[in-house]
């Protein structure tokens, strides 16, 4: 949106709109200036509160826009099942007419939460689409429900398709240490709309390794069928290697479970592809509701590094949003053609949960660099999966 831009002092003075006196002219003038400033400044504040709908014109022009679609969603973690892209974010903040918490509802665990909004954050919803611009709503493909363990705090979801099933994982209950129940856990399905169900009846790791907070899992298969997992809150990033059935932890080639791989910086959301032989890590750093809350990235020969960081790939535009972080990437299949996902902030928004998603092109230098991310309100053209 085009604002008419406000005239410092000196400006004013130079041209004769302030001093001891105004002509008959330069006050109607400066009425019009004030007048058309307030009105730029109430279209700014409306334009903030719908920020988070899709333009559809941009849709029927065969782009994603952004956000992609419709709510306050936040971690997306982007597949590609068959022929349809999926994205499963966290659920940031409800949005719409929604009904208050009942208080007396909770149970003593969730009356323990830090934060009440974690409270709001116990299920999942999941996105499709045939081409990158038109998405599909599924509700609650994962909820608390069928998840004994789980109270709030349903996390970042972590996604991948193998053994004939799709597996979710997910962090649950923000644990501040060992003593409370909660961490990393598993759904299965059948289907990548779910519903997943618990087949543990138990996290999967639901203790602090190395400092890392049980959050924001990132699972990685490489090209021998091993199975990574990459995970960690509080500056600290752990890998670890999953068995076959993905529902176990098989130990690291130094016979340990879990080993500390955390770069330079880093905060929280780890993610890793592999691209020509070459292994990819990012991750998110700065403050989540900040504005130096950022995407950066490492290369490496090996899947458990050493990961030294290379520079930021996502950043903000304070022209455009605030704080975008926490993403993923997914390659469009047959192609070496890459979309990172991601959620940031709309401008003039101060509630750090109303977080909403978007998708825009990777792109990677001929020296297997990564190019920066431009972050944009056209997001990515259409791509109908063959």
């Amino acid at each position: 949106m085009l604002l008419i831009p406000l005239l410092n002092h000196n400006e004013m003075l130079m041209k004769g709109l302030v001093g001891n006196s105004l002509s008959t002219f330069q006050f109607i003038n400066l009425r019009k200036m004030k007048f058309f400033t307030c009105l730029n400044l109430f279209l700014g504040i409306c334009f903030c509160i719908e920020a988070q709908k899709p333009d559809l014109n941009l849709k029927k022009k065969g782009l994603s826009g952004n956000p992609v679609f419709e709510g306050w969603y936040a971690d997306p973690e982007a597949a590609v099942y068959g022929k349809q892209y999926w994205i499963y974010p966290t659920l940031s903040d409800t949005y719409g007419t929604v009904k208050p918490i009942d208080e007396n509802s909770l149970t003593p665990r969730q009356k323990l939460t830090i934060n009440k909004n974690y409270l709001k954050q116990t299920y999942l919803d999941a996105f499709s689409s045939k081409d990158l611009v038109h998405w599909t709503k599924h509700s609650k493909v994962l909820d608390i429900k069928d998840f004994s363990w789980a109270e709030f705090a349903v996390w970042a979801p972590a996604s991948i398709h193998t053994n004939g099933k799709y597996y979710l994982f997910f962090g649950a209950n923000d644990i501040q240490n060992n003593q409370q129940l909660g961490g990393i856990g598993v759904g299965v399905s059948n289907n990548p709309e779910g519903p997943y169900k618990d087949t543990l009846g138990k996290p999967l790791i639901d203790q602090f390794h190395n400092g890392a907070q049980p959050i924001d899992p990132c699972v990685f298969k490489d090209d021998d069928g091993q199975v990574y997992m990459y995970y960690g809150g509080w500056g600290h990033c752990n890998v670890a290697k999953l068995s076959a059935d993905l529902l176990n932890l098989v130990p690291l080639t130094d016979g340990s479970y879990f080993k500390e791989i955390t770069p330079e910086k880093y905060v929280e959301g780890p993610f890793m592809i592999k691209r020509k032989g070459i292994y990819y890590f990012m991750w998110s750093e700065g403050s989540w509701e900040g504005s130096d809350y950022s995407v950066a990235y490492a290369m490496a020969n090996s899947p458990v590094g050493p990961f030294t960081r290379k520079g930021k790939i996502l950043q903000q535009d304070s022209t455009v949003a605030k704080g975008p972080g926490h993403h993923s990437v997914i390659k469009i299949p047959g192609k070496d053609e890459w979309v990172i996902a991601y959620h940031r902030r709309p401008i003039g928004e101060t509630n750090g949960n109303h977080r909403e998603t978007c998708l825009e092109k990777l792109i990677f230098k001929p020296d297997g660099s990564i190019e920066p991310v431009n972050i944009s309100f056209k997001g990515v053209f259409k791509h109908r999966l063959q």
